[in-house]
């Protein structure tokens, strides 16, 4: 059964058990691994669920000039464009120091490009335990210049 957790809850945010069907939390978790954040300490994994079937990770990757360094949704975002996805349907983020940890606003816009509002993100935590908000939720207003 859903539960809502927490004091924020954007519309749609609930708790679940994981979807173990596309394992994007074990592919979240997994990556953080590969995380190189010697500077804050701050692992952040990530993993989306690409409109080819495939699943792409990332992990944050810091830089001592602040702020050069990507974020984890942002490195899954160009594993996914080079490995030939063309677009977001769902994606995991898992940090172990902050539970249910939301992509920052820069991830958000940049999942937007590649997403539709309706893409679910899963916020995991160590647990297993799941936040999942849609990004329309997570983003109202993005920035979507028609530049044609």
């Amino acid at each position: 059964m859903a539960k809502a957790v927490g004091q924020w809850q954007p519309a749609g945010s609930v708790i679940q058990e994981p979807d173990v069907s596309h394992d994007l939390f074990k592919a979240a978790k997994a990556a953080t691994a590969f995380s190189h954040s010697p500077y804050s300490k701050f692992p952040v994994g990530a993993a989306i669920l690409a409109d080819d079937g495939k699943v792409y990770s990332g992990a944050n990757i810091e830089n001592i000039a602040f702020p050069q360094g990507w974020c984890a949704e942002t490195t899954a975002l160009s594993h996914m464009i080079m490995g030939g996805g063309k677009k977001v349907l769902e994606i995991a983020v898992f940090a172990p120091r902050h539970p249910h940890c939301p992509p920052c606003g820069g991830c958000r816009q940049k999942l937007a490009e590649f997403a539709d509002a309706s893409a679910q993100i899963h916020m995991y935590a160590e647990d297993g335990s799941v936040k999942t908000a849609a990004l329309g939720d997570l983003l109202p207003m993005n920035f979507n210049a028609d530049l044609t």
